[in-house]
């Protein structure tokens, strides 16, 4: 998986490409540190994402609880089979998906 970040003041594009499993699950957690602090707007682009695992799920929930206390968080671009995902798991009441 690939990770593109840009940060302009407090608002951050994350942009992911490839697999987000068990294996770079903890690397986009790692990238998201340092991102979310000071962050009020995150937004993430999964035009590029080809699939989602439960651990990367936790990665996205955590991200969220995160941006639930300091601003918003939006999740771009998603590929129906990981919308599939969100809908089967309930995170499309979790999340903001456009």
């Amino acid at each position: 998986m690939t990770i593109n970040t840009n940060v302009n003041g407090s608002t951050a594009t994350v942009a992911l490409a490839g697999r987000l499993d068990t294996t770079t699950a903890p690397e986009l957690e790692g990238a998201l540190k340092d991102i979310l602090n000071g962050c009020t707007e995150l937004a993430f682009d999964f035009s590029a994402l080809e699939y989602v695992s439960s651990a990367g799920l936790r990665v996205l929930l955590a991200a969220q609880k995160t941006m639930n206390k300091q601003g918003n968080m939006v999740i771009r671009n998603v590929d129906p089979s990981i919308m599939e995902v969100f809908e089967i798991t309930g995170f499309v009441d979790i999340l903001t998906i456009e």
